[in-house]
């Protein structure tokens, strides 16, 4: 389990010129930031080109990175994005898309993969009920917010181990309900 402090100091390793550090931090961050910049260009391949963007930069401006409070993850969260955004703005044709968009068929999902996913949705908020208020903030948290076990568990004064075991239980929980 990588902590914030871990980071931090993994980040100064890297200031200093550390590849071993720096190889560490990758293993650490890595799939988080390709997480974001997945989110940013829908684009597998993108994406991972602005990983290794995102890394560079890290390497180059480690020295930039100080302990102002916010943590490690916010400052290559926001090199990351960046990044993605940056990609995004340069591969953006010029041209007038509105022309060829009438012929294009749509991305979109269609109406019956839209109601399907509507009902599952349904189902899995009414499964989410069913869950204590603390683990469905939890499981919200891991899940959809990105928080880590450690970060929960420090949210809800709880144990690690407790926190892992809320989140394990309660997605068998939720495994059941569903397969009702």
């Amino acid at each position: 389990m990588t902590t914030t402090s871990d980071i931090e100091h993994m980040i100064s390793r890297v200031a200093l010129g550390d590849r071993t550090a720096f190889s560490n931090l990758y293993d650490a961050t890595s799939a988080k930031l390709l997480g974001v910049a997945l989110r940013v260009l829908n684009n597998r391949a993108s994406a991972e080109d602005v990983l290794q963007e995102t890394f560079m930069k890290v390497w180059r401006y480690a020295d930039r990175y100080s302990r102002n409070g916010m943590s490690p993850m916010t400052w290559l969260i926001t090199i990351a994005r960046n990044t993605a955004i940056d990609r995004l703005r340069a591969t953006k044709d010029e041209s007038d898309v509105a022309d060829v968009m009438d012929t294009m068929p749509s991305s979109g999902p269609t109406p019956e993969q839209s109601a399907i996913a509507s009902s599952e949705a349904g189902r899995i908020m009414g499964c989410m009920e069913q869950l204590d208020d603390d683990k469905r903030d939890a499981v919200r948290g891991a899940y959809l917010d990105g928080l880590s076990y450690a970060d929960l568990a420090a949210r809800f004064d709880v144990p690690l181990n407790t926190m892992r075991t809320w989140l394990r239980r309660s997605l068998i929980s939720l495994r059941e309900c569903m397969s009702q």
